[in-house]
């Protein structure tokens, strides 16, 4: 299933100088100022297959059977997001933690893709509510490293304008995409980071509690799987662990602008904005893999799967 997205006039795409290496501390390069990429797309000849349930749903925005990607006159071809080799290389992998046998492989630097990741939302139930901006950034840097979209969420209205800024009238706008539509243009971003036969890394502050279980719900409602080779880190917990050790006596406050702030860090935009969020988070990250000396294989250990995420979320529903 495809996607046109040649009315989408508010995805994103940005680059930064980087370079990937083994260590995680590594992996981002700062940079002084990042370009803003405006991406359009149109129809082409081409096929592609998405990891998409077959259940029937009414979305609305176009769509076409095959679609491409245009950035400064180059193009990105869309291709599957895992193939079928791929996936029944991961069905068929021998019973056990997913987390632990691939923390033990000693090509799992050459095999992971690290992506920082925020998203804002209409309210904080998660069921109830919708992403209004997503947006991700790739560790290992290049061209096109950084992703970043306002969603619609329908007639769901924005209840917490006050927290991020996003109005109404900025998101439920027709050039804006709804979420069925940006799954697939989201999964292609992921799938053109991650390296050959590899494995995707998302990171979240507080993702568990709120990121993932929003992400995985909205998966859910437009009928679509996260990949299988997706692990999903919450840094908070990292966040926490760190300032135990610094403030041993006091419980530990770990939001990403305390941090931010132990660190010395300068934001560069508005709190609480995706994109914002997600530089700064970036830098955090990589700051305490540093100080926890955390390794590649440290930090699978600690990720979960959506299956995970997603069971533990049906158990505090039955509680």
């Amino acid at each position: 299933m495809c996607v046109s997205i040649s009315q989408v006039s508010r995805l994103s795409f940005h680059s930064f100088g980087g370079s990937c290496c083994e260590r995680v501390h590594g992996w981002l390069k700062s940079s002084s100022s990042l370009k803003l990429l405006d991406v359009r797309a149109s129809s082409v000849d081409g096929k592609a297959r998405w990891v998409r349930r077959n259940v029937s749903t009414t979305t609305q925005g176009s769509r076409s059977n095959n679609t491409k990607s245009s950035v400064l006159g180059g193009t990105i071809p869309v291709t599957r997001i895992i193939d079928e080799e791929s996936r029944t290389k991961i069905q068929q992998q021998p019973f056990g933690n997913l987390q632990q046998r691939l923390s033990q492989d000693k090509d799992l630097p050459k095999l992971l893709t690290v992506i920082v990741s925020d998203l804002e939302t209409t309210g904080f139930n998660r069921t109830k509510e919708r992403i209004i901006e997503i947006a991700a950034q790739d560790l290992a840097g290049g061209e096109n490293s950084t992703f970043q979209t306002l969603v619609n969420p329908g007639e769901v209205p924005v209840t917490n304008t006050n927290i991020h800024g996003i109005r109404n009238d900025m998101v439920r706008r027709p050039e804006v995409p709804r979420m069925e539509d940006l799954i697939p243009i989201f999964l292609r971003y992921v799938e053109s980071r991650q390296k050959p036969g590899g494995y995707v890394m998302v990171v979240a502050h507080n993702g568990k509690a709120f990121d993932f279980q929003f992400l995985i719900n909205e998966f859910n409602r437009c009928s679509f799987e996260i990949p299988h080779n997706w692990l999903l880190l919450d840094s908070l917990p990292l966040g926490r662990e760190h300032m135990k050790i610094i403030h041993p006596t006091v419980k530990p406050k770990a939001g990403l602008e305390v941090l931010a702030e132990h660190y010395s860090l300068t934001r560069d935009g508005d709190a609480h904005r995706a994109l914002s969020d997600v530089l700064l988070l970036s830098q955090v990250f990589q700051k305490l893999t540093i100080d926890l000396k955390l390794s590649v294989s440290d930090l699978v250990l600690r990720s979960h799967t959506a299956s995970d995420i997603a069971t533990a979320m049906a158990k505090n529903k039955k509680a």
